[in-house]
């Protein structure tokens, strides 16, 4: 079995790093460069190519060709996205479609991909700060977040591309709680979304055949020993001491969050009907962790940090992380993936 690697975008630097799993251990590869401000990337394993959301002036999308031997990606087209760079990538249908989110820009895009070429937007939604969009499984249905709003705009995805609103168009979040970034679950027919603000993991069940989501309850995924304050949009979370929530991953029966301010990933327990317990085991790890995965099977995690140059590899035993090695990646660490 070949070893799996993992992508790490460097926001600060421009760049992806390449790393192989080696055991317990991370070997650098290769760091890709000329990727201004990657902050998102989404990874066709199949075809082994990469879809990295780049900034400047325009922001775009450019796709890479990754080699499994020596870790380089290389260039191999550009898509330009003159309303704003994306904060979120996901692929849909087999790597035929590429869903996007822009915060900055506030709207969401849906693209055909033929040949590893992204086309021109199919389709278009409008919602302030978009952090995050993900497919159902199937590839019927697509979820946008939206933080501004406190959101989860809901869609039937189309053959053509097509974004139809389902009915209703949106699942509400809890006001002022800043939902950031999703899970689709099949197994729990269930989507969870991770607050920036409140840091919570809030609990929807999904119809499978209709689209729709239910809120259905939430549960804690910070650390309640820490003296954290709730945040409100615009303020400094690090200055005031507020949550700070980030990323959320699945694995098994354990939900993974990460909370920025104080640098700390938690694991929350998943029912048998979905619900989700509070976190109560929280590990402290690299600092402000923006951005971590795991792997397929759920033994390892990877966890980066923006203001740290250097990710962390955990052996997953349950709900504890043992740190097994570290190793060098580069300035505003913040998007990991496994591919």
């Amino acid at each position: 079995m070949t070893d799996p690697l993992i992508l790490v975008a460097n926001a600060g630097d421009g760049s992806i790093s390449t790393f192989r799993l080696a055991g317990d251990l991370l070997e650098r590869l290769a760091v890709t460069e000329g990727l201004t401000g990657c902050s998102t990337f989404a990874v066709d394993s199949e075809r082994d190519l990469v879809y990295a959301g780049v900034k400047g002036e325009p922001a775009g999308i450019v796709t890479l060709s990754l080699d499994r031997e020596t870790g380089a990606l290389t260039e191999r087209s550009r898509r330009d996205l003159t309303a704003g760079g994306m904060n979120y990538l996901a692929l849909a249908r087999g790597g035929s479609a590429l869903l996007g989110a822009s915060y900055g820009g506030g709207y969401g895009i849906a693209c055909p991909v033929c040949a590893g070429s992204v086309g021109e937007p199919l389709a278009h939604v409008s919602f302030p700060n978009l952090h995050s969009v993900l497919p159902s499984p199937d590839g019927r249905f697509a979820y946008f977040v939206s933080l501004g709003a406190d959101l989860i705009a809901q869609y039937a995805f189309g053959d053509d591309l097509a974004l139809t609103p389902l009915d209703p168009p949106t699942a509400a979040a809890p006001a002022g709680s800043g939902p950031r970034h999703l899970v689709v679950d099949d197994d729990h027919r269930a989507v969870y979304v991770l607050t920036e603000f409140s840091g919570e993991v809030l609990h929807y069940r999904r119809d499978a055949d209709e689209g729709t989501l239910e809120f259905a309850g939430s549960a804690r995924a910070f650390d309640p020993g820490a003296g954290l304050s709730r945040s409100v949009f615009g303020a400094d979370p690090i200055a005031h001491h507020y949550i700070w929530g980030a990323d959320l991953h699945l694995a098994g029966d354990r939900l993974w969050a990460s909370e920025r301010t104080e640098s700390t990933l938690a694991s929350l327990a998943v029912s048998a009907d979905g619900s989700v317990s509070d976190a109560a085991h929280f590990t402290r790890t690299e600092q402000q962790p923006r951005g971590f995965a795991l792997s397929a099977d759920g033994r390892y995690l990877v966890a980066a940090g923006e203001k740290s140059t250097t990710v962390s590899l955990y052996r997953v035993d349950g709900d504890e992380l043992t740190l097994t090695d570290r190793a060098e990646t580069g300035r505003g660490a913040n998007w990991v993936r496994f591919v």
